[in-house]
């Protein structure tokens, strides 16, 4: 599984306290945390004014930096400053996020398409957010007709298939794992991504919704997801999973992760 670690959030009401405060020492803890603990990218999401975002961006971006080589996932729903922030990077990392919305694809792919760097892709248009697999389907064609056109190999991306609230949801999670496999079958090189909290907002105990969605989700053909990588439960999960899904031979990462003390009873 790719952990795309979360922590680094404005949303976050402790991430925003610090983002004000700029309490630099608070955000490169939370980096040194979530890369000691598996992160493969650490998510950078300011979630401030249109007018200073780049700017705290580009302050985010460096402390993580400072503490870790880890690749970093800019977060922005405005594609342009994630195009303008690539230049504060020290390497390839992640774009989160694109879709077939306006022109989001045709500002990203262009500036991607001769790099390593990877980009996540949400399976939304301008007609919203598709509610059944059919529609979604049609956007992921879409998405792959441009990366073809920009000579973006599959596995650059990360598609999310739009991971929506259980508690109003008609189907629980069918769609969403209908288009996983469908995806997976048409392009098994490509990964697929989501935030592994969405499905869990407004439930109780929203911890455990997160870990068999998680579960279920695997077991359909998703390997990238944006979570909690200190939440130690649900690490244990996902090597636990993998492991059950023969990903894991002779179980050595399970083991080695436990070793390592990244789940289990803390040591």
């Amino acid at each position: 599984m790719i952990i795309i670690g979360e922590k680094i959030n404005g949303s976050i009401p402790s991430v925003a306290k610090a983002i004000t405060g700029k309490d630099a020492d608070f955000i490169r803890n939370l980096a040194k945390v979530q890369a000691n603990a598996g992160a493969a990218f650490i998510d950078v999401c300011a979630s401030v004014d249109n007018h200073i975002e780049l700017e705290t961006m580009q302050w985010l971006i460096g402390l993580v930096q400072e503490v870790t080589d880890t690749p970093i996932a800019i977060d922005s729903p405005n594609v342009r400053i994630c195009a303008a922030a690539m230049k504060f990077c020290n390497k390839p990392g992640l774009i989160n996020s694109v879709s077939m919305e306006g022109d989001k694809i045709d500002v990203i792919f262009p500036l991607i398409a001769d790099t390593e760097w990877e980009c996540a892709a949400l399976l939304c248009d301008d007609t919203g957010l598709p509610q059944n697999a059919e529609k979604r389907l049609a956007v992921f064609a879409a998405i792959m007709k441009k990366a073809k056109e920009y000579h973006i190999a599959p596995n650059r991306l990360h598609i999310d298939p739009l991971v929506q609230m259980l508690c109003t949801s008609e189907d629980g999670i069918n769609t969403v794992t209908e288009v996983i496999k469908t995806i997976k079958t048409q392009y098994p090189d490509i990964h697929v991504t989501g935030g592994g909290s969405n499905i869990s907002f407004n439930l109780p105990a929203r911890k455990l919704v997160n870990q068999a969605f998680l579960v279920l989700a695997m077991n359909a053909g998703m390997d990238s997801a944006i979570i909690d990588p200190l939440n130690r439960d649900l690490m244990g999960m996902i090597y636990a999973t993998e492991a059950l899904l023969g990903m894991d031979e002779y179980c050595i990462e399970y083991i080695g992760a436990y070793r390592e003390n990244k789940f289990g009873q803390q040591k």
